[in-house]
């Protein structure tokens, strides 16, 4: 939350389980739309609704490389629950999955740093 109003992102949305850690947003959240879709299908309708492409960030085999990626304007960057990642539906709702090149010796980075990189990702092409 505090990412996403750091980079002045049209809203947050929340798939599943409405509580959140509210405290790490240190009242950011005040100041940015939060919207909750009780299943991911419910977050698929709202997006085609709104005619906006899912992009998934996950280090999934096939995943796009964020780096070189031309994002969309207007798309919804998903990120996935803390070790799971993207679901199975999730994914296959998504436009792509985009991955972030890593080269230490862990796989992954935890949700909030793939989010504020995907974002700033976008910033560096359209702010």
């Amino acid at each position: 939350m505090r990412t996403a109003n750091a980079c002045n992102v049209a809203a947050v949305h929340v798939v599943g389980n409405r509580r959140w850690n509210r405290r790490g947003a240190m009242v950011t959240d005040r100041y940015l739309h939060l919207r909750h879709h009780a299943t991911s299908d419910d977050l698929v309708a709202w997006a085609a609704a709104e005619a906006l492409p899912l992009l998934g960030v996950d280090n999934l085999p096939g995943a796009v490389p964020l780096e070189g990626f031309a994002l969309p304007r207007d798309c919804v960057l998903v990120l996935g629950q803390e070790g799971p990642g993207l679901s199975d539906p999730v994914r296959a709702a998504c436009d792509v999955v985009l991955s972030i090149a890593q080269f230490g010796s862990t796989r992954s980075i935890n949700a909030a740093a793939a989010g504020a990189i995907a974002m700033h990702a976008w910033i560096v092409q359209h702010a």
